[in-house]
């Protein structure tokens, strides 16, 4: 499932091509995704101009000159692939298509269907429940050490499943997790209201640090993902845990090799010599 950076990569990658447009053409080729498509969705969408694309965790929100935000989740699969004109191929994954006055096309595939969309108010954006319960955005001046001192205080989850509850922080997935525990040098098995303080103090930056550089690198492309454009995404050339079960440390001076185990049903990679 993409992470943040893959979200972020495709909204900034989606900027230059609809923000601004009017969307002067939607086609909707299937009733739902994971679930159902807003109703009339076509109909409240086209002659929309589109004001400006926000993130929110791992959901694109797209802003309409009337007051509405249309929601959009990749789930496990989901692309939006940008085209000037329409695509002569028309793959029977390409579920839904926005075409702007400009001529851009972007279309939203998703082979899985584990996607969403979802119509709402502005006003009523703060308590949609996929997204009234999430806590702050890592890259934000709100994560900082106090915050997540107080947000795993009497957590006794280890600090892996903490970092991945979308109500501690949002948007953070396994790769990055995995990647800013290693960057910290905290075990992943560590009780997460034993994170604080200095522990605290030093992961905060690396979560920020990790998903920059992802940003940068246009995201991991794992599976699915690629970037607007059909690039692939170059951080997992830059892994340093991640997928590297078996290999060597790149600590500097460390001796350990990466193992890996699972947690919640999810890999976790780590060195158990430097992460502690």
């Amino acid at each position: 499932m993409p992470e943040l950076p893959e979200v972020e990569t495709v909204r900034r990658g989606l900027v230059p091509v609809l923000e601004g447009q009017v969307l002067a053409r939607v086609e909707q080729r299937r009733p739902d995704l994971r679930f159902p498509l807003p109703e009339r969705m076509v109909e409240r969408l086209t002659g929309r101009r589109i004001v400006r694309l926000d993130r929110r965790a791992k959901y694109l929100l797209i802003h309409l000159d009337d007051g509405m935000v249309l929601l959009i989740h990749l789930g496990m699969s989901g692309r939006m692939m940008v085209s000037q004109g329409r695509p002569q191929v028309v793959s029977p994954h390409d579920h839904v298509v926005f075409e702007t006055e400009a001529g851009s096309v972007v279309t939203f595939n998703d082979t899985r269907r584990f996607g969403m969309m979802d119509l709402v108010s502005q006003n009523a954006l703060h308590a949609h429940k996929s997204l009234e319960a999430l806590g702050p955005e890592p890259l934000s001046d709100e994560f900082d050490a106090a915050y997540l001192d107080q947000a795993l205080a009497r957590k006794i989850t280890p600090i892996k499943a903490a970092l991945l509850d979308q109500r501690v922080v949002a948007g953070l997935g396994n790769i990055y997790v995995c990647e800013a525990l290693w960057a910290a040098r905290i075990s992943p098995r560590r009780v997460a209201a034993s994170v604080a303080g200095v522990r605290a103090a030093r992961l905060v930056p690396e979560i920020k640090a990790v998903l920059q550089r992802a940003i940068e690198a246009g995201g991991s492309s794992l599976r699915d993902y690629v970037q607007v454009d059909g690039e692939l995404g170059y951080f997992q050339h830059s892994w340093s845990v991640y997928d590297r079960e078996g290999e060597p440390c790149r600590t500097p001076k460390c001796r350990g090799t990466v193992q890996r185990l699972v947690q919640s049903g999810r890999s976790t990679f780590f060195c158990p010599v430097c992460q502690r």
